[in-house]
């Protein structure tokens, strides 16, 4: 083969290891096609070289890489199906009110949604009207069409077309930026998008539009409130049915209703965002906070007390002053400016640094139910899932750094033990790496992730790795349960933590005769236990397990 005719080809590797010579400029649909008839007619997309983004079906192949074709029967696929059901709405809501102004649209894991600005409240009532021209829109099949556009250009575009939220979105891309828009319906509807998105509007058969909630744009509370329109999108009406009812289930298990049925807990305005536990729910309450002290004796914790208020300074110390302050509480006593605890981790440094240690004492597992409050926006508050006083089944583990890896095993042993109990039998794993803003050098991060990851391997444990999500001062495992109704709920999280033991000097006789720094391991496994119970009424649908019903 000549140089040139050689330079005209590139080779996929496909996730089986096995590859493929294509001419440069393939696109991902041929290359499926190439592959079989029916991987072809099923490709919505791609992901190359391990990347999370996927690409459109038309993307033209341009160098050697590393492909896993996206097809409507993935996790991925469903997701692309879902972000064209978003633009195949907005289409609709302007069909509907066409002073509507669009802003952003994306799918979630159990949907989509379009945030609009719009001076007509709309109601329940009105997502009937918005489906039927989405049913005409389908109707149409009309393809879905990718175009890029030079940022100037789509400035242009979208301020003469009114969109002032498109105009501040592209507003924030470099003057060089070349960014992308979808059409269909012959161009008359487009959308600034980065894709990728089915075939066609045909492809979107078994949808249905769910609820209007109230948005603030940009998650800014101090900007304009949207209208946000959510729906739900799948590729046959079974599955689409299956989900409806499991939304009905849901309603019937809310533990806000069952809650207040069962006479478990109430709130009050005087003390928003705040459970009150009646006495039949004080009584699960205390039987958790039992069950986990009896698990403690067993696997070698021992529990403390620690005060509710510290002057500042702890917190400027430990890091949460710069990073968390938005969400504490805030009090002067005396002279002296103090913070309500939101976490227990820098109380236990204290405990931890106020006597000696020998390498032979480690570790020291110590674990507090003491009460925390953290800020949170009314917005986002709501029943006992997302509260602003509450009680974790919190630990830290001071240890040296040989005893990594069997501490988090035991965590795990821990937690699984837990989780079984509960009836909690799918587990998803995470590993949440370094984020945006953190504290510490690259060499500790690095220390800490490889820790964690080590940890997951020899307890044979599959995880996927989350970039960018761990806490700031340190890497994180966070453990996912379903619930009866298949639902995600993030519980259990380990935070090997290099950091604070470093901040507040803490150190330990070692084996050397010298003095090392203790490795700090930050633990929950059922996390608050407000949002615990929150999420067993609900899973239990309020028959609960007898040794926690609160009537024999």
């Amino acid at each position: 083969m000549s140089q040139a005719a050689g330079a005209a080809m590139v080779t996929v590797t496909l996730p089986d290891g096995s590859s493929r010579e294509v001419a440069r400029g393939t696109r991902v649909v041929d290359l499926a096609s190439a592959i079989g008839p029916g991987l072809g007619k099923a490709t919505l997309g791609a992901k190359l070289n391990g990347e999370a983004e996927i690409i459109d079906l038309r993307t033209p192949l341009e160098d050697d890489c590393r492909i896993e074709i996206v097809t409507k029967g993935s996790l991925d696929g469903l997701a692309v199906l879902r972000h064209s059901a978003s633009h195949v709405m907005a289409e609709a809501i302007l069909r509907v009110w066409p002073e509507a102004k669009l802003s952003i649209g994306p799918s979630t894991d159990q949907g989509f949604y379009y945030d609009i600005d719009l001076e007509h409240r709309v109601s329940e009532d009105d997502l009937a009207r918005i489906e039927d021209e989405m049913k005409a829109i389908v109707k149409a099949d009309s393809p879905f069409e990718r175009c890029t556009i030079e940022r100037e250009a789509s400035l242009k575009r979208f301020r003469e077309a009114g969109e002032i939220y498109k105009v501040e979105l592209i507003e924030g891309f470099e003057p060089e930026a070349e960014l992308s828009v979808y059409q269909h319906g012959n161009g008359s509807f487009e959308d600034l998008c980065r894709g990728p998105h089915v075939p066609s509007t045909g492809w979107i058969k078994a949808f249905k539009l769910l609820k209007v909630a109230g948005a603030y744009w940009r998650g800014d509370e101090n900007r304009q409130v949207l209208q946000r329109i959510y729906g739900t999108a799948f590729f046959d009406k079974k599955e689409l049915a299956q989900y409806l009812e499991r939304i009905e289930e849901a309603k019937r298990r809310d533990h806000r209703k069952l809650g207040k049925e069962l006479g478990l807990f109430m709130f009050h305005p005087w003390a928003p965002a705040s459970p009150f536990f009646l006495a039949p729910g004080a009584k699960i309450y205390n039987l958790l906070v039992d069950y986990m002290r009896e698990k403690y004796r067993h696997f070698g914790y021992q529990e403390v007390i620690t005060p509710q208020i510290f002057d500042v300074e702890l917190w400027k110390r430990s890091g949460h002053w710069d990073k968390y302050k938005d969400n504490m509480y805030f009090t002067q006593i005396e002279k002296s400016e103090c913070g309500v605890k939101p976490m227990n981790c820098p109380s236990h440094t204290l405990i931890f640094g106020s006597t000696l240690h020998s390498y032979r004492d480690l570790p020291v597992r110590m674990a507090d139910f003491g009460r925390l409050h953290r800020y949170e926006r009314s917005g986002v508050t709501g029943g006992l899932t997302r509260v602003r006083t509450f009680c974790q089944d919190d630990a830290h583990i001071f240890c040296r750094e040989d005893q990594i890896q069997s501490e988090i095993s035991g965590v795990i042993r821990l937690l699984r033990q837990v989780y079984d109990d509960f009836r909690f039998t799918d587990l998803k794993i995470y590993l949440s790496t370094r984020p945006e803003k953190s504290v510490g050098s690259d060499e500790v991060w690095e220390k800490a992730e490889e820790g964690l990851a080590k940890a997951l391997q020899e307890n044979k444990l599959d995880y996927t790795v989350n970039p960018g999500d761990g806490a700031f001062y340190g890497p994180k495992i966070d453990f996912v349960v379903l619930d009866a109704l298949e639902r995600e709920w993030q519980l259990g999280t380990v935070q090997l933590d290099f950091i604070m033991p470093e901040r507040f000097e803490l150190e330990y006789d070692d084996a050397q005769g010298g003095r090392s720094q203790p490795v700090m391991i930050h633990r929950a496994i059922m996390g608050s236990i407000e949002r615990f119970l929150g999420i067993l009424i609900e899973h239990f649908a309020g028959v609960f397990p007898v040794w926690l019903a609160p009537v024999q």
